[in-house]
């Protein structure tokens, strides 16, 4: 019997019709869909391991997952046939765009030193943005949400914005970017950081809107953060517009 080898895969999806990506009894979710299709194309049980979790409803336009195999071939070739297979069975909401062999010890979660997503807001009435994008009626003022955006690159402990009863060991994170972007088109909230906590971004979104809003001036985020607690901040946006567009590896 051959030895197992692991490999990274890197797909992209829209998360409309999925239960988020981790594996859950009784419901319809992105890693459940993977390993079904890597199983039947390779004839063995498989278990994949994601870079992160994305809630219901949350998109990914980059995502990368492990799993070992004592099948799957080595050469480029086969690798290309294995991933032109499996996105012939998979959903047409879920997209293969490599496989990699990697060493024996790489592991998606943990190896990964930078994340980052996108959350998108338009402001008029779109069915070609309907579960892409969330609709606000009224425009935010993106100047002092772009304030307190940049005092929140001040923290690193985001308790605040963490969902409770979480199974983390720190909630530190280091943003490295946090961004009001418009488009012409709508506002885009880009944000990196070496790690993220279970609802973060939409709870950060939430509370930078109620800036925008003018119901908090940028400062009060300050309070927010070093009350570290959850109900101090603002509501979690819909996840609709929520990406995770780009996982970085030392190796990759």
């Amino acid at each position: 019997m051959s030895e197992k080898q692991r490999y990274f895969i890197e797909l992209s999806y829209n998360g409309t019709n999925y239960h988020g990506w981790q594996s859950q009894p009784n419901a319809n979710t992105v890693q459940e869909e993977l390993n079904n299709a890597l199983a039947t194309i390779l004839r063995e049980p498989v278990e994949t391991v994601g870079c992160g979790r994305t809630d219901t409803g949350v998109h990914a336009k980059e995502f990368f997952v492990h799993f070992d195999s004592e099948s799957l071939g080595i050469g480029h070739q086969s690798l290309g046939k294995v991933t032109s297979g499996l996105n012939a069975i998979l959903p047409h909401d879920i997209a293969l765009k490599r496989i990699i062999q990697v060493h024996t010890d790489a592991h998606a979660r943990f190896d990964a030193t930078l994340r980052s997503y996108e959350y998108h807001i338009h402001f008029e009435k779109d069915p070609f943005k309907l579960n892409r994008s969330w609709e606000l009626r009224d425009k935010p003022d993106i100047a002092l949400m772009n304030q307190a955006a940049k005092i929140i690159m001040d923290y690193t402990d985001f308790s605040c914005f963490s969902k409770s009863n979480t199974q983390t060991f720190t909630n530190n994170c280091k943003i490295s970017r946090a961004e009001w972007v418009d488009n012409g088109d709508g506002l885009v909230f880009y944000i990196s950081a070496d790690r993220f906590l279970r609802n973060m971004v939409r709870a950060i979104v939430g509370t930078l809107i109620l800036v925008g809003r003018k119901e908090m001036e940028p400062e009060g985020i300050r309070d927010i953060i070093e009350s570290k607690n959850r109900s101090n901040a603002g509501t979690s946006v819909p996840a609709c517009g929520l990406y995770l567009t780009e996982v970085k590896y030392t190796y990759l």
